[in-house]
């Protein structure tokens, strides 16, 4: 699963600059017609009760698998991924249309194999979209894979993630018409779980929602961004490969490090600030890192521009479109974003004075990294402590930066403190660390930008 050889190169048909434009292709408009059609007959686990929409449906489904096979010769790198997805699909309706069950064309369908720049796959599965739907739909997607030559060279070295595929959309059934910006396999309808060997992000549309966010924040704080991060507003390409060089770091994170064992503790029930903390110790990683690489002679001039550029993503996102996207309902991500901004505001390098946002660029680094510090050492010293007292340390760390909602009990420490785990979970409030005054203010003036960024694509941003 290493990034793509030389000779694999030569193995692959169809380079981008030789595949014509697939969206307004007929099999395309047919397959992402007869899909779309099909997901209206089915309910939230992908199955199709209803007997007298069979009939329908099997119609759908030769529609779509003919579509299919029509696209072996496009795609030949996919060939034994969609001759499973046919018999997948057959397989299905034979089985009246119960839960469906795609793991073979799971198995089949190898993206991490064959990283190339521009390379184009055809993705059709039952699905969930994270941050899209809970709803497990069949939903048809074409991707291509972004992999400039930079990135191919910091994860052949020090950055190696074999299973990291980043993308772009180019076209997408309503499933993606929302804020979802990943494809993960553990979101596909299946008999089994088997070992995951690709995870793929969406590079373009978080550039897009970047760009626009950024830009109309920057402006409604009155915020002099170095003429650096200027860049990334104008230059759609350049800010997705940015966004590649970050995920790529956070990416492999999350199993690196002195970690309390699992830091997401699958299929455990937690309190969702220890999620932020997770997701925000990778982000400040990836900082860190492209510190030092911006710093370090040995980096090439192309690295070194991205790595600075990765610096102010991972800032700007942070602190200006995660604080305040999503609802205030155990929203981990915002939480991470509130404490990074707070945490700069108390380090006195951020600065909301005479109704303007000010930051110490000479400074911002070192209090960056002195903030992942205080996370690494909360995990290294987890090892040691059992979950709960972990649990409070975590929390003693957030909050001595953020103030807590004034009914809290974890504030308190009125907890259940000699009972099972769960009963502190169950006493974090839904928003257990509100919005300071000045992130409500802004987010009353961000919402219509947030709101715009949903479904957004490169082609959409503007």
């Amino acid at each position: 699963m290493s990034h793509v050889t030389s000779t694999a190169r030569t193995a692959i048909i169809g380079e981008p600059e030789v595949v014509e434009d697939l969206t307004g292709s007929p099999d395309w408009l047919d397959l992402k017609s007869a899909v779309t059609s099909l997901r209206a007959l089915q309910i939230q686990d992908g199955s199709i009760p209803a007997t007298e929409d069979h009939a329908q449906a099997r119609i759908l489904i030769g529609r779509i698998a003919s579509d299919l096979l029509n696209f072996h010769t496009v795609f030949p790198h996919d060939a034994d991924y969609l001759t499973a997805l046919v018999a997948d699909f057959e397989r299905w309706a034979d089985d009246s249309f119960s839960v469906p069950d795609f793991l073979d064309s799971l198995e089949a369908f190898q993206p991490q194999l064959n990283r190339v720049d521009g390379l184009r796959h055809l993705v059709v599965f039952p699905m969930y979209t994270q941050n899209g739907s809970t709803d497990r739909l069949v939903e048809a997607v074409l991707v291509e894979v972004i992999w400039p030559e930079f990135v191919a060279e910091l994860e052949a070295g020090l950055y190696s993630n074999r299973l990291f595929v980043p993308i772009r959309f180019l076209d997408f059934t309503p499933g993606y018409d929302t804020n979802s910006a990943v494809l993960f396999p553990e979101t596909i309808a299946m008999r089994a779980i088997p070992t995951f060997t690709w995870g793929a992000i969406f590079a373009d549309r978080e550039a897009a929602r970047f760009r626009r966010v950024v830009r109309a924040a920057s402006e409604i704080t009155k915020l002099e961004l170095p003429a650096e991060a200027a860049r990334l507003l104008d230059d759609q390409r350049l800010t997705e490969e940015t966004f590649v060089m970050w995920d790529l770091i956070h990416d492999r994170t999350h199993m690196r490090g002195d970690l309390p064992f699992d830091p997401f503790m699958i299929k455990q029930r937690m309190p969702y600030f220890l999620y932020s903390l997770e997701e925000l110790r990778c982000d400040l990683t990836a900082y860190r890192e492209a510190v030092r690489l911006e710093r370090s002679a040995e980096t090439d001039d192309v690295t070194r521009d991205h790595a600075k550029l990765v610096q102010y993503a991972v800032l700007f996102d942070r602190i200006f479109r995660f604080a305040i996207s999503g609802a205030r309902v155990r929203n981990y991500d915002g939480l991470g974003g509130q404490l990074l901004f707070a945490w700069l505001h108390q380090h006195r390098v951020l600065h909301w004075t005479d109704t303007r946002l000010t930051i110490d660029w000479e400074e911002v680094q070192e209090a960056v990294i002195a903030l992942g510090r205080e996370i690494e050492e909360l995990y290294w010293r987890s090892i040691d402590r059992p979950k709960t007292a972990h649990w409070l340390a975590a929390y003693d760390l957030v909050s001595a930066t953020l103030t807590p909602h004034p009914a809290s009990n974890w504030a308190r420490r009125e907890l259940p403190l000699t009972g099972a785990p769960r009963g502190f979970t169950d006493a974090v409030l839904d928003d257990e660390f509100p919005l300071s005054m000045f992130y409500e203010a802004l987010a009353k003036k961000m919402a219509g930008v947030i709101e715009s960024t949903s479904g957004i694509t490169a082609s959409t941003a503007g």
